[in-house]
């Protein structure tokens, strides 16, 4: 871990930190997940003047899903009803696309990945971010299904 990013946040870590890097980590390598998320903090703090998590808080925030569709079957039919997110899922669902979409990025280390997509996310950029987009824009299309919703 780099000193000046542990010296920002304190001794105790926030939560949603923490679920992020158990989300980042592969085959129980919890050391090598916690080095990659505070190398991409790092990675952020020489990029831009804004604290990196600030950063990483608003990329969460713009990544967050407000409403999904969920298959729903009715007389023979299936209809994408679209439903609100409940915050746990939201949360998830925002740690999962942002993990995805820096694996996707090819060509850097994933520390360097990781910053980039979430500097994109809290630009409102970037594949997490269109994520978002596409679910919201599918919720929007079936609309017209939401009475259906229990």
């Amino acid at each position: 871990m780099s000193k000046p990013i542990k010296q920002f946040i304190g001794t105790g870590s926030d939560p949603v930190i923490e679920k992020f890097i158990n989300c980042v980590m592969m085959d129980g390598k919890k050391s090598i997940a916690r080095k990659i998320f505070w190398d991409a903090m790092d990675v952020i703090k020489t990029r831009t003047n804004d604290a990196p998590i600030d950063i990483f808080n608003k990329a969460m925030l713009n990544v967050t899903p407000l409403v999904e569709v969920r298959p729903k079957r009715v007389g023979g039919s299936v209809y994408q009803v679209p439903v609100e997110v409940n915050p746990k899922r939201q949360q998830a669902l925002a740690i999962r696309w942002l993990i995805k979409a820096s694996r996707e990025r090819k060509g850097m280390p994933m520390a360097q990945r990781l910053a980039a997509e979430l500097l994109d996310a809290s630009a409102d950029l970037g594949n997490a971010f269109k994520k978002k987009q596409d679910v919201l824009r599918q919720a929007q299309a079936n609309k017209a299904f939401a009475h259906l919703a229990r």
